[in-house]
Parts: C-alpha cells; sequence; structure tokens
C-alpha cells in the first residue's frame, strides 16, 4: 500500500494509538517506574505520545516518543 498522506500518516496515527492503549502491558517492562499519566497527540504533524512516570523514589520522569513515517521508496 503507498502512503498517499503524511503529517500525520494513516500508519503515524495508528501506532500513536497502540502506545496510547498498550500502556499497561508497556508499564510491564518498566524496571521501577509506574506510568501515572499519557497524553496523545495524534493529529500533530509528527503524533505523539507523553508518559508521565514516577520511579520507585517517588519522582517524577516524562517521557516523549514522537513518531515519524519516512517517505516510501517505490
Amino acid at each position: 500500500m503507498k502512503t498517499s498522506a503524511y503529517n500525520p500518516s494513516p500508519l503515524e496515527v495508528d501506532l500513536a494509538n497502540a502506545l496510547f492503549i498498550l500502556q499497561k502491558e508497556i508499564e510491564k517492562h518498566l524496571q521501577d517506574n509506574k506510568i501515572v499519566d499519557v497524553e496523545s497527540h495524534i493529529n500533530r504533524d509528527n503524533p505523539m505520545v507523553k508518559f508521565s512516570l514516577l520511579d520507585k523514589d517517588g519522582d517524577p520522569h516524562e517521557i516523549v516518543v514522537r513518531i515519524i513515517q519516512i517517505p516510501d521508496k517505490f
């Protein structure tokens, strides 16, 4: 399937939604950190998912995942 629209592309949006939906599964793999909030910005030029975390000492941390699809090379 050729991508007809970027910024955001349907694939970028789907991946951002998957990260949001799978937050509890992702948390299982974060040693000594708990996900306390997830913000999903799927309609941006490059969709973004921001995870707010608390470590075992109660210190807050933020991780941002920005999704960028590279143009198709057909």
